[in-house]
């Protein structure tokens, strides 16, 4: 798959905070240049690989953008300017150490089942919505 200067979402499917954040995405987004693809689909994996990350072991969603992958709470921060306001304002937080953002990443991460639960299959987009998911 080739990422030329397209923006892709590759978030966990089965997660219920993920499909939350992606409907939050598609709700706000400014350029709607944004497309989707859950990490368990082929489109999702073979992306996932083609930025040498593990499809198999992913704790964090990736945001792919001009053909640079940004993950933990990196990615947040840049697939906010994507965001309408106020949204887009919190990529101001890149001003803390990405070691103390990361952390508390990580905690929700790894507690996101906990949490928020886990669905038994992947997030099923409705038909308007079908085309911005890569396995649409």
């Amino acid at each position: 798959m080739t990422t030329d200067a397209r923006c892709f979402v590759v978030f966990d499917g089965v997660c219920n905070l993920c499909a939350y954040s992606v409907r939050f995405i598609l709700a706000h987004e400014r350029d709607h240049l944004i497309q989707f693809a859950a990490a368990q689909s082929a489109a999702g994996r073979e992306l996932l690989r083609e930025f040498a990350i593990d499809p198999d072991s992913l704790a964090t969603f990736i945001f792919v953008e001009g053909g640079t992958a940004h993950v933990r709470s990196d990615a947040a921060l840049a697939l906010s300017q994507h965001l309408r306001l106020p949204w887009r304002i919190l990529r101001i937080l890149r001003i803390v150490p990405r070691r103390l953002r990361d952390s508390a990443y990580d905690v929700i991460a790894r507690n996101r089942y906990r949490w928020f639960g886990k669905r038994e299959s992947c997030v099923v987009p409705t038909a308007e919505l079908w085309s911005r998911f890569l396995d649409g």
